[in-house]
């Protein structure tokens, strides 16, 4: 059995942390979300998918392939029928690979209910918790978001017997559209809007965690911090890899980062098997990864940047401390190195470039004027970051970039860069007429913590 361990296991004499060393299962990480001392679970062992394994998958459906990666973490705590009926519950959407160039592809993973790719991690992971709750038992998720996180998760836990979900967003830095879905998923699902940055909605939901006081409304969180949300995001590159490989090429992704959750999918799936030249790994303006390849040091963006591409308005990426685990290296929640890393296999393996919001609107133009595709924000982020890479290494014969969201969720944006209205998909038609409206709160953890102990329920 796979078993999943603290990124601050090793973080002994550390002023207030106290290292969890133990090793726990897929369904108490999964429930638990976050380790005892704020760290992150990591799994002790990376199967390996046989070459072959993968590219069986060409021409066969997502789930078949979503089925042969999760399998290989969960056959030993939860029977193959019910995952697989969990999977096919999951995915009843299809996952377009379109072709640009010879060698260059975009994945849209902007299908789903909430038009984003969140959809994919969120979806398998409540209904993961669905089965792994405990009979008449509560969870309480909280999620903390900077765009599409929130509401992927709000629709994905909707209805879910037993789970309540509080979602935490900064109220000056979404979109008119991402904060209408926020506000009115109703049901057992409350927004709540922060009066700072993604940053403080991060902390704040840290500190409820770490809170011993809180510990009796067993919280549990679908945010990247949680393993449950990175194990989903490995499967779409097996996919993607399956459907256009050719002869036994490797393959470059290009992952828009902002919380890192979704480029960790990729690099677990290279340490899996897959063949991945080179993860590409573009930020917005909040470029503290880029600067940390270029020096070799690593300071993190404070505040964090409010830029085009929102969902990436992030100053200290959780899953950093994943990344840094993977390659010998701590780094804590509030950014502080305790080891670094072995910073050139990093380098050898990604890469990262930081583009601003005027490359971003750039893009977005020259993307349509030259190929006819429409790019929102963040997916204009990785195909200029690809660009870029290609600009100055060989040349590759298999790229993928992904499209993390649908345009139409940034129609004032596409209808300023390229005077035309992004056709809206049926998963956003109607949210402007749904009612609802968020909890305001401060970036202040005393009131936080209040509000959780007056509102949450801790049975069932």
């Amino acid at each position: 059995m796979i078993r999943y361990y603290s990124t601050n296991r090793n973080l002994d004499g550390v002023t207030g942390i106290t290292p969890f060393k133990g090793r726990v299962s897929f369904r108490d990480a999964l429930l638990q979300g976050q380790a005892p001392d704020e760290g992150l679970y990591m799994p002790d062992r990376i199967p390996r998918i046989p070459y072959d394994d993968i590219i069986a998958l060409k021409g066969r459906s997502y789930t078949e392939a979503a089925m042969l990666i999760t399998q290989t973490f969960l056959n030993d705590e939860i029977d193959a029928g019910i995952l697989r009926t969990i999977i096919e519950d999951a995915y009843p959407f299809p996952v377009p690979l379109e072709q640009v160039t010879d060698s260059t592809h975009i994945m849209r993973l902007d299908q789903g209910p909430t038009a984003s790719f969140k959809d994919f991690a969120a979806r398998l992971m409540a209904r993961l918790m669905g089965h792994f709750r405990p009979s008449g038992g509560r969870l309480n998720v909280l999620v903390a978001t900077s765009g599409d996180t929130g509401s992927a998760v709000g629709e994905a836990f909707k209805g879910v017997e037993g789970i309540d979900v509080h979602i935490l967003y900064p109220r000056e830095e979404v979109s008119g559209r991402q904060k209408k879905q926020l506000d009115t998923i109703d049901g057992n699902v409350q927004a709540i809007s922060i009066d700072g940055k993604f940053d403080d909605c991060q902390n704040l939901v840290k500190q409820a965690f770490a809170d011993p006081s809180l510990a009796y409304l067993s919280f549990t969180s679908a945010n990247s911090i949680n393993f449950g949300r990175i194990l989903p995001q490995m499967v779409y590159y097996f996919y993607a890899y399956a459907q256009l490989h050719r002869d036994r090429e490797g393959i470059v992704v290009s992952v828009p980062s902002g919380n890192f959750g979704n480029a960790l999918g990729c690099e677990y799936a290279r340490r899996m098997g897959l063949p991945v030249e080179k993860l590409v790994m573009p930020t917005n303006e909040n470029d503290e990864f880029p600067r940390f390849l270029e020096t070799g040091t690593y300071e993190k963006c404070s505040p964090s940047l409010a830029c085009l591409s929102n969902a990436m308005n992030v100053g200290h990426p959780s899953n950093l401390a994943r990344f840094f685990d993977l390659y010998g290296g701590t780094v804590d929640r509030t950014g502080l190195v305790h080891r670094y890393p072995d910073i050139e296999t990093i380098r050898k393996n990604i890469f990262s470039v930081s583009i601003s919001d005027e490359e971003t609107k750039q893009c977005i133009k020259d993307a349509y004027e030259q190929y006819g595709i429409i790019l929102e924000p963040h997916g204009a982020v990785g195909w200029r970051g690809l660009e870029i890479f290609l600009e100055h290494h060989d040349d590759y014969s298999l790229c993928v970039s992904l499209e993390t969201a649908h345009p139409a969720k940034f129609p004032d944006e596409i209808i300023q860069l390229l005077d035309i209205m992004p056709e809206v998909p049926d998963s956003l038609r109607g949210i402007d007429d749904r009612k609802g409206e968020a909890v305001q709160l401060p970036a202040d953890y005393t009131v936080f913590r209040e509000y959780l102990r007056d509102n949450l329920k801790s049975k069932a």
